[in-house]
């Protein structure tokens, strides 16, 4: 199976995630959700004293701004969505001038530190409060030194202290997660709305919207849903399958039609994701259909579709979309510590968690396990893959450990899909679990970027193991 089989057409760029305002199903006439695409701006200062000693007495500070300037554009086509501005020099305290002029709105500020001695300049730049990413390349300066007392004191400053350029593509992530998190809307499906205060703190601490909406309005959108196009789904989901057990056609049709239904709802809203009382409501009779197969489109997408009303994962999975333009998959955790394992499993997966890009997992389209209704994918993932488990909590904890899939349990027990992921302290898991069941596993190991993120946004970083 390829994407083309599964997806048909398909929109995302390696990290800029493309704008989907087309089709996604042959005969489908309506629009999908869209992707932010501002650009970030990046405001750049270039630091050194007023006679260089350290690394020579001989370096020539315009030759030097020239050589970086080179890297910068070398770098630039890995990140089409970064605007570098500025590229001024000081070498005094008085050539600062008025800095939060010069900074303006900018997302982040890159210095290069060229000689050593410029502390008296970092310092006041990372004061403004702006996400700061200091360069210094080995023999370019001492004053790396000083960054972990500025973090200390609260500032918003990250340093890449190496000879490695490609680490500033690297640094950009978490600043574009933050800039692009602003632009972004949720959509909350339920009998009630969404909670105002946990709303409230996602607006306050990261810029994102939540709105809610309803059974009745969603089921009057279902109603009007093309046939063609959702025939077409259907049998799209259906080719791509190594088979299909329990569900019917009606079934699969179902799923094809409340996929296309919260393509729209999301078009309408200009909005990223949505996440619904899935079994609540559908249990009442009040939905018609699971949203599985179709919130493992959306996934593929790089749109979100969390299960269960939980924003939590939902706003987890954004981020993670923005930070490592990969999918999530929401999991209900099983601890085994006698083997120092931790079994996740659902009944709803993304199958290119890789990103849009990657190459996709076989998967069998089944039944929901709990009732044994409707149509939902168990998906074969990558054995020997690491993986993150990730959690953002109430928008300012973010949980997070890494683990390696070991096995993909094919037992009639548990959810549909399941990994076994071989963790580093199950015990210690085990003991501090809180803060709800689900977590959210993410290829990669993306440990090091939640905790760059932690430098320029208020948010504490919990390893769970």
């Amino acid at each position: 199976m390829d994407r083309r089989q599964f997806l048909g057409t398909t929109a995302a760029g390696a990290l800029a995630v493309a704008a989907a305002q087309q089709s996604l199903a042959a005969g489908s006439e309506q629009p999908g959700p869209a992707s932010p695409s501002t650009k970030l701006r990046v405001r750049k200062f270039y630091l050194a004293k007023p006679v260089p000693s350290w690394p020579t007495p001989k370096l020539n500070v315009q030759d030097e701004i020239k050589r970086l300037e080179g890297e910068l554009a070398r770098l630039q086509k890995e990140m089409p969505d970064v605007e570098f501005v500025g590229g001024d020099l000081f070498r005094r305290p008085e050539d600062l001038g008025d800095l939060k002029a010069r900074i303006g709105d900018a997302d982040a500020v890159l210095v290069f530190n060229l000689t050593s001695g410029v502390g008296n300049l970092l310092g006041p730049i990372a004061k403004i409060g702006a996400p700061t990413i200091l360069f210094s390349q080995p023999y370019s300066g001492h004053d790396w030194s000083s960054v972990a007392g500025l973090q200390k004191a609260g500032m918003k400053i990250e340093c890449l202290a190496t000879s490695d350029y490609h680490e500033i593509v690297d640094a950009m992530r978490p600043i574009r997660a933050i800039h692009r998190m602003k632009e972004s809307r949720l959509v909350y499906l339920n009998t009630t709305p969404a909670s105002k205060s946990a709303s409230e703190k996602l607006k306050a601490a990261w810029g994102a919207d939540v709105v809610s909406t309803d059974p009745k309005r969603f089921n009057a959108i279902y109603a009007t849903i093309d046939d063609k196009a959702v025939r077409a789904v259907a049998n799209r989901w259906k080719s791509g399958a190594r088979k299909i057990v329990e569900p019917t056609d009606e079934d699969i049709l179902k799923s094809a039609r409340f996929y296309l239904t919260m393509n729209r709802i999301l078009a309408d809203e200009k909005a990223q994701g949505i996440t619904i009382n899935c079994l609540g409501l559908f249990g009442a009779k009040q939905l018609p259909a699971y949203p599985c197969l179709g919130f493992c489109e959306l996934n593929n997408r790089l749109f979100i579709g969390a299960c269960e009303g939980d924003l939590d994962s939902a706003i987890t999975m954004l981020l993670f979309r923005y930070l490592a333009n990969k999918p999530g998959f929401i999991s209900d955790p099983v601890i085994d510590t006698s083997k120092n394992i931790v079994i996740h499993a659902h009944c709803v997966s993304p199958t290119m968690m890789d990103g849009p890009d990657g190459k996709a997992a076989p998967y069998i389209i089944r039944s929901h396990l709990e009732d044994d209704k409707g149509a939902v994918l168990q998906v074969r993932m990558r054995i020997g893959q690491t993986i993150t488990m990730a959690k953002l909590v109430g928008g300012e904890m973010m949980l997070i450990s890494t683990g390696k899939i070991t096995d993909t349990p094919a037992v009639e027990r548990g959810c549909r899909t399941k990994i076994t992921t071989e963790v580093a302290d199950a015990r210690k898991i085990l003991e501090g679990y809180g803060y709800g069941l689900h977590r959210v596993i993410f290829y990669g190991d993306h440990v090091r970027d939640i905790k760059r993120l932690s430098r320029f946004m208020p948010i504490q970083v919990v390893e769970e193991c």
